[in-house]
């Protein structure tokens, strides 16, 4: 990894590149929340600079994270950071609000727990919890009867294992969002079957090794 933190840099570069997965776009604008510890010793510690370069797709050995502002500068890349408070949040906490250049956004909060580890906590103003560190789905869909058996069902004709399983709605009746972490991989035919069901509205396949 490139440092000097961890927490404060590793973390954050991961937090970045599984916000960009989730947005399923270049990003073209961020707006960047800051809170804890991120907002009070991240500069010194290069969270910054980690955050966008996880946006622009960059791992956390690549060497241009020192660089990652001059290089968001050359690909057009706005971004605009403040200090934001998140009651009962981790200290190392950040809330990014994307624009992808296709006209995609999301927003995505996400912690950096130790030793580069990060769990993602809220998607689209939905509570999940997540790391990123084994293969995920993240399926938005409309709160109805049946969906869960649905999605596990063509899961299971696919020989898919399901490893950890999580729903989250703000209301019932209306959007809800499931997150499933997986054993292995999962094929293109798959993904492509759950997008096609009824009642989907999206679905995001984040790799493990991405």
């Amino acid at each position: 990894m490139i440092g000097p933190s961890s927490s404060h840099t590793a973390g954050a570069v991961r937090i970045g590149r599984v916000s960009r997965m989730i947005l399923g776009d270049i990003v073209a604008r961020a707006e960047i929340g800051l809170a804890g510890s991120f907002a009070q010793t991240g500069r010194g510690h290069g969270t910054d600079r980690a955050l966008l370069a996880g946006l622009m797709d960059m791992d956390t050995d690549d060497d241009r994270i020192k660089d990652s502002f001059t290089v968001a500068n050359e690909q057009g890349l706005e971004y605009h950071f403040s200090e934001v408070k998140i009651p009962r949040c981790h200290p190392n906490t950040v809330k990014l609000h994307l624009t992808g250049k296709t006209g995609k956004v999301c927003a995505v909060q996400g912690s950096s727990v130790g030793g580069g580890n990060i769990i993602i906590t809220n998607v689209n103003e939905m509570e999940t919890e997540f790391s990123g560190s084994v293969d995920t789905l993240i399926i938005a869909h409309k709160d109805m009867p049946g969906m869960i058996a649905a999605v596990s069902s063509l899961m299971a004709e696919h020989d898919v294992n399901i490893g950890n399983f999580r729903l989250n709605r703000p209301h019932k009746g209306f959007q809800a969002v499931m997150t499933v972490e997986i054993d292995g991989a999962m094929d293109r035919e798959l993904i492509a079957n759950l997008r096609a069901m009824p009642h989907i509205d999206s679905v995001v396949y984040l790799r493990a090794h991405q």
